[in-house]
């Protein structure tokens, strides 16, 4: 495989090779795509966990289980409220 990298691709890896950690622009480039999968997988995880999420919301505001905005509104604030003597208490 045949890869072309822009001039500042190019120093980075250059400069990863010259700091010792490691030995070869393969080696860089393998751990560059280890993390770029590892990312992708969090990425996707954190997906599914939003459409669980909507999901669930959904399936209680069709259950009726709603709030009207003035009372989560009102709920915000004071955590808010709390949070914030929780930090000049520090």
């Amino acid at each position: 495989m045949n890869v072309s990298l822009t001039p500042e691709l190019e120093k980075l890896v250059q400069d990863k090779i010259s700091s010792g950690l490691y030995t070869s622009a393969s080696e860089v480039v393998r751990e560059a795509l280890r993390l770029l999968a590892e990312s992708d997988r969090q990425r996707a995880m954190r997906v599914h966990q939003l459409r669980e999420e909507i999901a669930k919301g959904l399936a209680e505001a069709k259950a009726g289980k709603l709030l009207d905005g003035p009372t989560v509104v009102a709920r915000i604030r004071a955590d808010l409220r709390k949070r914030a003597k929780k930090r000049q208490g520090r």
